[in-house]
């Protein structure tokens, strides 16, 4: 970003810029990378793993979730491999964290009836 970043030993994080764009810039990368999934809230996540039962989705660095095969469309997914390629970028819901820390992530509530028929 062309920002300077400085973490001092009590966690303070310090950016520095000549101009606010690169420092606004610089400030989104630092959040996304402590800023804990939230329940409810939309992502734009990358498609890490095929597994017959759903994918993992990472949503923020570090942080994948499970998109259940249940939730990848309105209509019935017989092969999660038809609709979701490993490096795919998809919108999904974090519905819930489960007292294990695992995330429960939905494409399925995110689709208008439009895209539903397409």
């Amino acid at each position: 970003t062309g920002a300077s970043i400085d973490i001092e030993d009590d966690g303070t994080v310090c950016i520095s810029s000549l101009d606010g764009e690169s420092g606004e810039k610089a400030k989104a990368v630092v959040l996304s990378l402590v800023r804990p999934p939230e329940v409810g809230k939309v992502y734009r996540g990358t498609v890490k793993k095929i597994m017959d039962f759903g994918a993992f989705v990472e949503i923020l660095p570090g942080k994948e979730g499970l998109l259940h095969i249940s939730q990848i469309d309105r209509s019935r997914v017989e092969r999660v491999s038809d609709h979701l390629k490993v490096g795919d970028e998809v919108q999904v819901k974090l519905m819930k964290i489960d007292a294990q820390g695992r995330l429960d992530l939905s494409r399925k509530v995110l689709l208008n009836n439009r895209e539903h028929r397409r």
